[in-house]
């Protein structure tokens, strides 16, 4: 028998936004088509608009994050929210109360949203479990398992460069073993119909059988990259890793770094995308990263449209 989709309502609308795995295909155009929208607020003198006026909105930041928390408190303002920013490794939480009775008190505060970051995979679906109707949550990021915002905003900025999926060939690179960005982004470019999702790195930052996710894997990258319209370049995350999954991070940009040599393999017209922070000269060279190929930054300001059109959703707007 199958379950319900926690994330969805009875119809079908967003309820809170835990994992671009098992979104619909009609959602995530949904998402995306609301972000046109809020994308010219950011070009108006008063960039405002009242949707989300007297609502109360958490940031519960358990993990540190600076450029995701920000765009979150952005479009929160934005929509005209109150927003709430808690440092929950100096408070609570050091003080030994559990993530639910942390939860409970701010639920008791009339919070209406809580934007969640966790060190730990699940922890946005266990809040959403646990929380009363008409409060939602949304996962910005837990683990290893999912980041859906930083998904939808890299398909958001592949669309506005490639305006379909249909005939495309993707590749993301570096740590795929342990980002929840590859993840999120590989279930939402399946979904949307891209046909060519290739995954490229060394066996030791490849997940087993991430081939049933619908992907191809490469070890080498030259060979990765032929012919492709897109490369998202990963961080490399050394705070998740545990033993030498690697000789050293400059062997690493030598093999799996983007420099122009490699970026020439691809489709002379490829777009370069990156969820930062990044981490120059062993991910990707200064030159590809500033170069007139990179999308790097218009990804952060298509990011906070993004999770405008996800947290107007969510609340029903």
């Amino acid at each position: 028998m199958l379950t319900a989709n926690p994330q969805l309502t009875a119809d079908k609308k967003l309820k809170h936004l835990l994992t671009t795995e098992g979104l619909p295909k009609k959602l995530i155009e949904q998402i995306l088509e609301t972000a046109d929208q809020f994308v010219s607020v950011g070009d108006r003198e008063v960039k405002k608009v009242p949707l989300l006026r007297g609502k109360s909105v958490f940031n519960l930041f358990f993990e540190n994050s600076t450029r995701t928390r920000t765009t979150f408190e952005i479009a929160a303002k934005r929509l005209s929210a109150d927003v709430i920013n808690l440092n929950i490794g100096a408070s609570s939480a050091s003080k030994g109360e559990s993530l639910l009775d942390t939860i409970d008190n701010l639920a008791a505060m009339n919070a209406d949203m809580f934007i969640v970051r966790h060190s730990q995979s699940g922890a946005s679906h266990l809040i959403a479990q646990h929380v009363k109707a008409g409060i939602a949550v949304i996962n910005a990021g837990d683990g290893r398992h999912a980041h859906p915002t930083q998904g939808l905003l890299d398909m958001y900025t592949i669309r506005h460069y490639k305006k379909s999926f249909h005939n495309l060939s993707v590749a993301i690179v570096g740590d795929i073993l342990h980002s929840r960005v590859a993840r999120s982004g590989i279930h939402a470019l399946t979904t949307l119909g891209c046909p060519d999702v290739r995954v490229i790195g060394p066996a030791t930052l490849i997940p087993s059988e991430v081939e049933r996710m619908g992907v191809s894997v490469h070890h080498d990258m030259h060979r990765g990259l032929e012919g492709v319209d897109v490369v998202i370049m990963l961080r490399l995350q050394s705070e998740r890793m545990s033993g030498p999954l690697l000789p050293s991070a400059h062997e690493f940009f030598k093999n799996y770094g983007l420099n122009a040599e490699k970026l020439a393999r691809a489709k002379p017209d490829a777009i370069v995308m990156h969820p930062g922070p990044m981490n120059r000269g062993v991910e990707i060279e200064s030159g590809i990263a500033d170069g007139c190929q990179s999308v790097i930054l218009p990804q952060v300001t298509f990011g906070i449209a993004v999770r405008m059109a996800v947290m107007a959703m969510v609340t029903g707007n």
